[in-house]
């Protein structure tokens, strides 16, 4: 019934991390353009398949869980010790706005 040898695996796994890490993360995204969100995710979607299509499936995947790396290296050393940035819940939000050069002023009507 199941059958994995498509690519739509690849699809399906690469859809199912961005719709939970924008359930889960979303709201350290809410002033990054759609554009910019949508388009991260569709390069993403074609280089996995490309990989898999072309290399194979196990580089496919390992490509996808390369990513860890510098997930864990941002979150649990850089955005603390250097931006003094709580890295799993973005506070103070001065300073992650700051990192991330938006305007900390989200209340103000232009």
């Amino acid at each position: 019934m199941w059958a994995t040898e498509s690519l739509w695996f690849e699809v399906a796994v690469v859809s199912i991390i961005y719709a939970l890490g924008n359930i889960i993360f979303g709201h350290f995204e809410e002033r990054t353009p759609v554009v910019r969100r949508v388009g991260k995710y569709l390069l993403t979607l074609i280089i996995v398949v490309a990989i898999s299509f072309y290399i194979g499936r196990p580089v496919a995947m390992a490509f996808l869980a390369i990513f860890i790396v510098p997930l864990v290296y941002i979150h649990a050393y850089y955005l603390p010790r250097k931006k003094g940035i709580n890295g799993l819940t973005g506070e103070p939000k001065s300073k992650y706005y700051e990192f991330r050069k938006w305007d900390k002023n989200i209340f103000d009507q232009k």
